[in-house]
């Protein structure tokens, strides 16, 4: 048992107690400020319920449609292919969805002609023999039948030149060709799924000033070796079909465990050395009314096309059966984008458009490329109409066709309605230099103030891609405040390429396109087999549904236009 201290001691610890501040006893609280000296806690200022963006991030957030209307066009619709039934049923239930939520003049707008129209019907791919192995592959968009269940040798060509391409010559006939060499698999080490951190951010908040270019232009980055690359892969595609070989394998050079990266089958035609140069010959697409005939052509998951080649290496002979039925869609020629309105107040006349493009690849069901900036445009407009806010200009939501081949439904809507880049016409002889692209507008131009779209897959909205346009930087900075504690702060003037802004960009109209988190977006889904549904994360589509919606709102209400860039006419 512990000695109680002396009366003595007692007195000690006493006269300790009462004169040292470093002593202190767990059961006694610490004595409190004063109340006069307590410092304030900071004051958060209060929201007014009533505010328009206020009442927006609730209705976003608490009420959101935007994951039923994303399940409907990946899950229900599926795969919509430019000018295929599942685009033209994608732009018909959109249409009529937005006419539901209370949008008007709600329809589809034609442009083209684009060409045919194609829809898997049967597939199936398998080694026979000498064993069985179901094989994960794909057939490219626009692809021929095989005109039934096709088996037949399979010759792997590891053709790295001309001549070692023709030791094959008069050997391929009725062969189904894997056209390339084997590919290293490395295990991944590093997470699949990425957001942007700090310092990623803060490097597009730094990032410098976007190089000027001639407007309506592309800058080919082709190098010497790439040039080379497509120079020899055009020979071997047009080699094949010489040669009569039944069926053509690619290995999937991107992507791994099973997941496949597809896109449209090749045509064999001559290289164009800049094939974004002003007046280069356009090239044959499989896709047009009068493409040649020419061999189906399958895409495999990288693992079993290399099982197949080291199995042929070590000396087996292989044979696969392959059977690919398809639909082609002539009828109507055409391609259509959807549009509709929420009318303007007091500037009906002008416009703020957003939007993102429905097309997809048929390989998944076209989620995150992109079902998923369609929803979130489709729920921006729900919401401004759901809480019957009145914008002053009108607002206008548009859902392309065509964005896969090539910015094709944007271009041609902006074309016909607001102007577009001109090539005055030079005699074919003439020695001078080609003459530059000139602008010409349409009376739209001038009402119009902006275009914004989201198109890179399912990652919440970081910030906006300023496209060199310093002068939205004050307004955009402001727009985003109420957003910061949702992760949007950044702004960056550089540009980013690949997808619809650029189609309003590129005649020296204000066009934009948020900065996402990438998720899993070039690693599994970016026009992959895994485009799906369930790679979305729902919550991130909130967010950008709410965003969108209140940048639209504020560029429809603010007393002028949206600030252009300085453009030469």
């Amino acid at each position: 048992m512990m000695q109680r201290p002396s009366s003595a001691a007692a007195v000690v610890l006493l006269f300790i107690f009462l004169v040292s501040p470093s002593v202190s006893f767990a059961q006694q609280p610490s004595p409190s400020p004063a109340p006069e000296t307590r410092p304030a806690p900071p004051q958060t200022p209060a929201r007014d319920p009533n505010d328009p963006i206020e009442r927006i991030k609730d209705e976003g957030m608490n009420r959101s449609q935007v994951m039923q209307t994303l399940s409907y066009l990946s899950d229900v619709i599926g795969p919509r292919l430019t000018a295929s039934p599942g685009m033209k049923r994608s732009n018909e239930w959109t249409r009529d969805q937005l006419t539901k939520w209370g949008l008007q003049n709600a329809h589809l707008e034609p442009w083209g002609p684009f060409g045919r129209g194609w829809s898997l019907k049967r597939f199936s791919a398998q080694v026979v023999e000498p064993l069985t192995i179901p094989l994960i592959a794909y057939p490219k968009a626009w692809s021929p039948a095989t005109g039934g269940a096709v088996t037949a040798q399979v010759i792997y060509i590891d053709a790295k030149d001309e001549t070692e391409l023709l030791k094959f010559k008069g050997k391929l006939k009725g062969a189904i060709v894997l056209t390339g060499a084997k590919l290293e698999v490395k295990a991944r080490f590093e997470a699949p799924s990425t957001r942007l951190n700090e310092k990623d951010l803060l490097t597009l908040a730094d990032a410098p000033e976007p190089q000027p270019r001639a407007r309506g232009g592309r800058r080919s980055q082709q190098t010497p070796e790439q040039r080379a690359a497509r120079l020899f892969s055009s020979k071997k595609l047009q080699f094949f079909h010489e040669e009569g070989a039944a069926v053509l394998v690619d290995a999937s050079r991107l992507g791994d465990g099973g997941t496949i990266f597809v896109a449209a089958a090749a045509v064999p035609q001559p290289v164009v050395d800049e094939p974004f140069a002003p007046n280069a010959p356009r090239q044959i697409q499989a896709y047009d009314k009068n493409a040649p005939k020419i061999i189906p052509q399958l895409m495999m998951s990288v693992e079993h096309y290399n099982r197949i080649v080291r199995m042929i290496e070590a000396g087996e002979k292989v044979k696969m059966t392959v059977d690919l039925a398809v639909d082609w869609h002539d009828a109507d020629p055409m391609a259509y984008n959807t549009i509709a309105e929420i009318p303007g107040t007091d500037l009906k006349d002008e416009v703020v458009m957003l939007g993102g493009h429905m097309d997809s690849w048929h390989g998944g069901t076209g989620a995150t490329d992109n079902a998923a900036g369609v929803s979130v445009a489709m729920e921006a407009v729900r919401i401004l109409q759901a809480l019957n806010l009145k914008p002053r200009r009108t607002i206008r939501v548009a859902l392309w066709s065509g964005e896969e081949q090539g910015l094709l439904g944007s271009r041609a809507y902006v074309a016909k309605h607001l102007g577009g880049m001109i090539t005055p016409t030079q005699h074919a002889a003439s020695p001078a230099p080609p003459l530059a692209p000139s602008l010409v507008t349409k009376p739209a131009y001038e009402k119009f103030s902006g275009y914004f779209n989201l198109d890179n897959g399912t990652g919440k909205i970081r910030g906006v891609y300023l496209q060199g346009n310093e002068a939205v930087r004050p307004l955009f900075r402001q727009w985003l405040a109420p957003f910061r504690d949702m992760g949007a702060a950044t702004l960056s003037i550089s540009n980013t390429s690949g997808t619809d802004h650029l189609s309003f960009d590129g005649i020296g109209l204000p066009g934009f396109q948020f900065i996402q988190d990438e998720i899993e977006y070039d690693t599994r889904t970016h026009h992959s087999n895994q485009d799906v549904f369930d790679r979305i994360q729902a919550d991130d589509m909130k967010q950008a549904a709410t965003i969108m919606a209140a940048f639209v709102y504020n560029a429809a209400m603010r007393d002028e236009k949206l600030p252009r860039k300085p453009v030469s006419r």
